[in-house]
């Protein structure tokens, strides 16, 4: 019964996890040449999430959606140094806290440049980025500093695509203030890659944790019924058994008297 207990104890740990996630997947584009004469992808001055740097906290502006702004606040990122073909994961995390709505599109570079509301939005929030910088003193080092080692062409090409992020408030309060002003979000951006353009890499510690928990259930539940069956065993031996036995040869012999 103890190892019964254990089991379903085990079972009530299996429970869903709510979390405040946004996220889409992608295929990584063709590596393309990247420019490096001024202007170039450096003068943007905006986030770069990579694989050597996946992850980036921010705080973010969100506004409650309007005529002017159906989605909010918008922002870019750039995605750097993917691998062609490979499948990536971009996911946003924030706070239950913070109700917050979240849409992601990623668009390639030539995408960008050919739609001018895109390029405007780009260029509108660069704007922005390089003021605050700049009045922050956190202008940012060159995303494609070329190496030493390595020849131009080959330093200047890389499978790039830009990150659009809106975020617009999602809640309602009788407090004016918040109504009025909504407070910055706390955020996560994470570029997660697939492993063989199946699974997440960040899933694969879960997925590992499934399958130990399924193998010891497993053997938990055939411990549990080989002992089940151990004492339906030692029941039926006990003293009704021999009983019945008992009661069988009594019988037997009474009828072996009949027919002498």
């Amino acid at each position: 019964m103890r190892a019964a207990s254990v089991y379903v104890t085990l079972l009530l740990c299996i429970l869903p996890v709510f979390a405040n996630v946004e996220k889409t997947v992608f295929l990584a584009p063709p590596a393309i040449h990247v420019p490096t004469d001024h202007p170039n992808l450096d003068d943007l001055q905006i986030d770069v999430l990579s694989p050597l740097q996946p992850s980036v906290r921010l705080q973010l502006d969100a506004l409650f959606p309007n005529a002017e702004n159906k989605k909010g606040v918008e922002s870019w990122y750039l995605l750097d140094a993917l691998n062609q073909g490979r499948r990536y994961e971009v996911r946003v995390c924030w706070s239950a806290t913070q109700p917050t709505r979240f849409w992601l599109y990623t668009h390639t570079l030539s995408t960008v440049f050919e739609i001018p509301s895109l390029i405007s939005s780009l260029a509108s929030y660069s704007e922005t980025r390089q003021t605050i910088l700049v009045n922050a003193d956190r202008i940012k080092p060159s995303i494609h500093k070329l190496a030493n080692t390595r020849s131009t062409s080959e330093a200047a090409r890389s499978s790039l695509l830009f990150l659009q992020v809106f975020a617009a408030a999602d809640y309602y309060t009788t407090n004016k203030t918040l109504m009025n002003d909504v407070p910055l979000v706390a955020v996560d951006i994470i570029l997660d890659p697939f492993l063989l353009n199946i699974l997440p890499r960040s899933l694969i510690p879960t997925g590992l944790y499934l399958v130990v928990l399924a193998v010891g259930a497993w053997v938990l539940s055939e411990f549990v019924w080989q002992r089940l069956h151990q004492l339906s065993q030692t029941e039926s031996a006990g003293p009704g058994g021999d009983r019945g036995t008992d009661n069988a040869g009594v019988a037997l012999g009474s009828r072996n008297k009949k027919v002498s």
